[in-house]
């Protein structure tokens, strides 16, 4: 899952004090650290074609990032991070959004998602309907959107943004592929840093 990642930071964003930029980072936190430690080689992956109809991710070892309990942890430590700089409400939707991640996955991954360790995977697999898991995130992003803009100064900009992330995860089923794990994981975390920017300039003009 990509953009349906961002429907807790949208859906949220307007029930504590913290930021849209924040709440994006916190929705793709595990993904951050998921492509950090296939960069440094302590977590794996492997890019194979067709590995699933909608995602060449064949993802054979991720329990610091990617486990339950590991998500859990992660958190439980960010979302008091984020009571110690906002406030206990705050902290709860920076917890919310981290957490969201691991539910969000479980609908599309085929069963590489580890409860505890990497041990016990899971996944309902709709990556391998790839129009059906489209649709899904679709949805989910353009519902939590629509909860965001009814307290926006301007709604526009923010549907823009939202078809802008369509595209981008459309240009998936075209685009080559990077030519090495650790090229992908480099790739998606400028991805992410760069919604959370774009999404920060949006906030402060329109938001």
């Amino acid at each position: 899952m990509f953009v349906g990642h961002y429907t807790p930071s949208f859906g949220l964003a307007r029930s504590g004090p913290v930021p849209l930029w924040a709440l994006f980072l916190a929705a793709q936190f595990v993904d951050i650290l998921w492509a950090f430690l296939v960069t440094v080689g302590i977590e794996r992956v492997r890019l194979v074609p067709a590995f699933t109809a909608a995602s060449p991710l064949a993802l054979d070892y991720m329990p610091y990032s990617h486990s339950l309990t590991a998500t859990v942890a992660w958190a439980l430590l960010l979302g008091g991070l984020g009571s110690a700089i906002w406030d206990r409400r705050g902290g709860l939707v920076i917890g919310i959004c981290v957490a969201a991640h691991w539910f969000l996955d479980l609908l599309v991954h085929v069963p590489d998602l580890p409860l505890v360790g990497d041990r016990y995977k899971v996944g309902f697999g709709l990556w391998d309907h790839p129009a059906l898991s489209f649709l899904l995130e679709a949805a989910l992003l353009l519902l939590a959107v629509g909860v965001y803009v009814r307290g926006a100064r301007r709604a526009l900009p923010f549907w823009s943004f939202a078809l802008a992330m369509l595209a981008m995860q459309s240009s998936s089923f075209v685009l080559p592929l990077p030519e090495t794990p650790t090229a992908f994981a480099t790739m998606s975390m400028a991805n992410y840093i760069g919604l959370a920017a774009i999404a920060a300039f949006l906030e402060r003009r329109w938001g």
